[in-house]
């Protein structure tokens, strides 16, 4: 335990290190935006003198490194600037956009973790039988499927021609917890699938690997319950899908963007595409910076669960 504290405790405290690095990634990125957010502020009365009051003000002509800085005090006090007009704090339209964005990646990742689980583990015990050739080729077909192109097929075929689930919109859990779940379910179903399929080929091969060890075959011998023995393979089997899941976990994340924009929700995606479109560079800049610090904070999170599953790694 106290090795694992301390692995755990080293995860963390590089954190800070890391986002740091992200701010000033995302930071540099945006500098070179062709955006000029002074034209995007003032609007129609962006004459010469008066953008050159705007720049003046909010230290857009400061060097880079200057500038740098002063992003960063900023973000340190939870300030992430302020959308073009109409005006208002970007913090604030993250706060409303991100739980959403959180429910879509949160929801499509336990369907992905179920649907891998399941075609994984019933891939490897019935190797090579019909079973597992029927699961092998969904995974391959839904490791090819974009889950753009997903969503668009689902909306066509559940939504439009059996008018199953919504086109679009976003119903709050609080006012009807079903509605919630018709509103999310196309689009979960749309992320999870690739990822469940890359999963359960992972699962897979772990699995048949774990089958064929010593300590299986001995539990088999001394009639041990199926049930006891696909389990204690399982956890063992787990340690190598766990190091990918991160990762995967960060595709849905960024992958909810673009499903956001596809089924009309109010989420980051949204955000990011406003943001784009309107040559909000603070709004952009908020926006990217949140779903890189998620992203690190999951990364950290299956590091944990993977020091977990795998005591080996604790002697490190």
């Amino acid at each position: 335990m106290v090795a694992f504290l301390r692995l755990a405790l080293r995860r963390v405290a590089m954190m800070p290190v890391m986002i740091l690095g992200i701010a000033l990634l995302v930071f540099v990125v945006l500098q070179f935006s062709p955006a000029d957010p002074a034209y995007n502020a003032l609007g129609d009365s962006a004459t010469p003198e008066a953008r050159a009051a705007f720049a003046a003000a909010h230290g857009l002509d400061d060097p880079l490194p200057v500038r740098y800085f002063t992003f960063l005090g900023q973000l340190i006090r939870g300030d992430l600037g302020v959308t073009v007009p109409p005006s208002r704090p970007v913090a604030d339209r993250i706060a409303m956009a991100f739980p959403l964005t959180l429910q879509l990646t949160l929801l499509g990742l336990a369907l992905a973790v179920v649907l891998a689980l399941l075609f994984g583990v019933t891939g490897a015990m019935y190797r090579d039988r019909w079973p597992d050739q029927v699961f092998r080729v969904l995974s391959m077909a839904g490791i090819a499927l974009p889950s753009f192109w997903l969503g668009v097929l689902l909306i066509q075929q559940f939504a439009l021609n059996t008018p199953l689930f919504p086109t679009g919109g976003y119903v709050n859990p609080a006012d009807s917890l079903t509605g919630w779940l018709r509103s999310l379910a196309l689009p979960a179903f749309s992320l999870a699938l690739p990822v469940a399929a890359s999963l359960a080929r992972l699962i897979r091969t772990s699995m048949v690997s774990e089958l064929d060890r010593d300590y299986i075959r001995t539990a088999r011998g001394s009639g041990l319950p199926p049930f006891l023995i696909v389990r204690s393979a399982l956890r063992n089997a787990l340690v190598t899908p766990l190091t990918v899941l991160g990762v995967k976990v960060g595709y849905m994340l960024s992958g909810a963007v673009v499903i956001e924009a596809i089924f009309d929700l109010p989420g980051m995606g949204k955000l990011i595409l406003e943001g784009v479109t309107g040559g909000d560079v603070a709004l952009v800049q908020g926006t990217v910076l949140t779903i890189a610090v998620a992203f690190l904070v999951v990364n950290v999170i299956v590091d944990l669960l993977y020091l977990l599953v795998n005591p080996r790694i604790r002697t490190v």
